[in-house]
């Protein structure tokens, strides 16, 4: 036979504290600017690498930009290469449309007509609402190479070719 026997009372006995949960702070990251400025706070579009290719008065430039994309309103609108003695226009690539998503960006043009031991600057221009330069130049020849330089151009702004709108 088989006693059935009552189950303890525990209503009396102290439960264990629970210990709290431990707070993990999540590190502070201070996030990388990808919307480059001048000195005013004003976006711009850096230059940040030049690749050329070709023969001299057929050169092909693929020219990295990193720019202050927001869409139509502001984006960089080309990038140019200018005869660093005269000033003078040699060539502009027209960008269609806001690299938002893209950044930094890579885009090819030419030809290009230099010889390669011409001095030139390669810039690139904001457009919408706040048009300027003002962003990191590249300067040399294709012989020598092209390096970060600072840009003592004057404005090409009104030069043709210029961009006629904004897909994107």
């Amino acid at each position: 036979m088989v006693a059935c026997m009552p189950s303890p009372d525990t209503s009396e006995v102290p439960l264990a504290p629970t210990p709290a949960p431990e707070t993990v702070a999540e590190p502070v990251v201070d996030p990388i600017s990808t919307e480059p400025t001048d000195e005013n706070g004003i976006p711009v579009a850096d230059i940040t690498s030049v690749a050329v290719t070709g023969e001299a008065g057929n050169y092909t430039f693929a020219v990295t930009i990193s720019s202050a994309d927001t869409g139509c309103e502001q984006y960089s609108d080309w990038w140019e290469v200018a005869d660093v003695e005269t000033g003078e226009l040699i060539y502009r690539r027209i960008l269609a449309h806001s690299h938002i998503n893209e950044q930094p960006f890579t885009r090819s043009g030419g030809p290009v007509p230099i010889d390669p031991d011409q001095n030139v600057i390669i810039r690139a221009h904001m457009g919408g609402l706040q048009s300027n330069y003002g962003g990191q130049a590249y300067g040399g020849s294709v012989s020598s190479g092209f390096e970060p330089v600072v840009d003592s151009l004057s404005s090409l702004e009104t030069v043709e070719p210029l961009p006629t709108g904004c897909a994107f």
